[in-house]
């Protein structure tokens, strides 16, 4: 497909959106798709798996993740396109990825977003133990990601906006976990180390690879973001630089405050800052709590863009390609997706299916290194002037070979239903083919 051909293709897809989203906002949503509620949590797992080594292994991990940034940013602003990675490395590589690609993201997406609609209802229904769980439970699960879904139907500004806001409320108890604790750590002579040996590294840095993914969720609403060469690469820098201060700063504090108790600790940040400011610890589990309302705000902000592009494809139902009249959203895709997470997170099914989820984002990774790879050499540019990475194929290079290395980490069986629904999605893609219908 020559330039002129993908530059049509992408408008044609995105016809009606608007592009509302700047920068800052674009950011604020990164962050607020990766920074999820399990930063509440997970400085203990990682403690567990790498022992005194948990901060070495989110670097491990963050220099695999930079190389996957530089590479979504070039391939997201030669093609910034409803979907995200899922545009570009259908320009790159064909339709054929592209779905698979798409159904990697989205399937990953929904997945967690069922997880932790269901954290989030389960926790606050401990709060008020007069109402009976199974009545309590569906209404909030329903309340929250129903609430979000008219929001982003009402339009892309006003939830950038939303999210902005509730990011900046949501990072703010993390602050004052790194500002207060650092300053015990610092002040007390006494501050605990963690002493425990590695038991899994690898473990861990897969846990890391899941702390810091998300970003491929809000980039899939780029179809809607204002001067996209210009601010995808931006917000990207901006949000993953901010990501990992949080994570390694969180993680290094947590071992001085909890030394080896840290690995046991259901709630560490909340038992780390509980021990010197006993309010302060409250204060921490509300923040777990407006974590997981806000990552139910991003992930029914991008996930649906997704199936809004694969739709006006042809690869699913046409219906779910429609744009909103009034406030120009893909209001069905939005619902679509909603209705979805909500089964899901009543079911409780999802549990089992956490960990094909994070390697589903390893995929999408080492798919969307590929596409930044050729896309720089074919020169591919749709919108403005991309941003470019004179090393882009060495960053590729690493991306791909981290990522593989990662999957291979995981377990068998989880290895084994990663490439089956690889292998799945082609079988039905062709069928769709052969039979002239939506492949999905």
């Amino acid at each position: 497909m020559q330039n002129s051909e993908i530059s049509q293709h992408e408008k044609t897809r995105d016809a009606g959106l608007l592009r509302g989203i700047g920068t800052w906002g674009f950011a604020a949503a990164i962050v607020n798709c990766v920074i999820g509620a399990g930063i509440f949590s997970l400085p203990a797992a990682m403690a567990l798996y790498a022992g005194k080594d948990a901060a070495l292994a989110f670097f491990v991990c963050a220099i695999a993740m930079i190389a996957v940034v530089i590479c979504f940013a070039e391939a997201l602003s030669r093609v910034p396109t409803s979907g995200g990675a899922y545009g570009a490395v259908d320009a790159a590589f064909g339709p054929m990825w592209g779905v698979v690609t798409a159904v990697t993201i989205w399937l990953s997406n929904v997945l967690a977003l069922g997880g932790i609609a269901a954290a989030f209802a389960d926790g606050l229904s401990s709060y008020v133990p007069q109402i009976a769980p199974e009545i309590l439970r569906p209404i909030l699960i329903i309340s929250i990601v129903g609430g979000f879904g008219l929001i982003n139907v009402g339009g892309v500004e006003k939830t950038s906006k939303f999210i902005s806001y509730g990011t900046a409320v949501k990072l703010l108890p993390l602050a004052i976990f790194i500002l207060v604790g650092g300053f015990f750590v610092v002040s007390n002579q006494q501050s605990m180390q963690v002493t425990l040996p590695q038991t899994d590294f690898g473990r861990a840095v897969i846990l890391a690879l899941f702390a810091f993914s998300g970003m491929e969720t809000i980039l899939a609403a780029s179809g809607e973001v204002k001067e996209p060469a210009k601010t995808i690469p931006k917000s990207l820098f901006i949000a993953m630089a901010g990501v990992l201060f949080f994570y390694v700063s969180i993680q290094l504090i947590s071992q001085s405050l909890l030394g080896d108790a840290l690995a046991g600790s259901k709630t560490p940040l909340a038992d780390g800052i509980g021990k010197y400011v006993a309010p302060l610890g409250i204060l921490l589990l509300f923040g777990a709590t407006l974590s997981r309302v806000m990552w139910v705000a991003s992930s029914v902000l991008g996930s649906p863009r997704i199936l809004f592009a694969m739709a006006r494809d042809g690869n699913l139902p046409k219906q779910l390609g429609a744009v909103h009249a009034k406030n120009a959203t893909p209001h069905i895709a939005i619902w679509f997706h909603v209705i979805v997470g909500i089964l899901l997170a009543l079911s409780g099914t999802f549990e089992q299916l956490a960990v094909l989820s994070g390697l589903a984002t390893a995929g999408t990774y080492i798919l969307t290194c590929a596409a930044a790879w050729q896309l720089s050499r074919k020169k591919v540019e749709v919108l403005g002037k991309p941003f470019t990475f004179k090393y882009v194929s060495i960053a590729a290079i690493i991306g791909i070979i981290s990522m593989i290395f990662i999957i291979f980490m995981g377990a068998r069986d989880e290895i084994i239903g990663f490439f089956g629904m690889i292998f799945v999605t082609i079988g039905l893609y062709w069928m769709g083919k052969k039979l002239g219908k939506s492949p999905i």
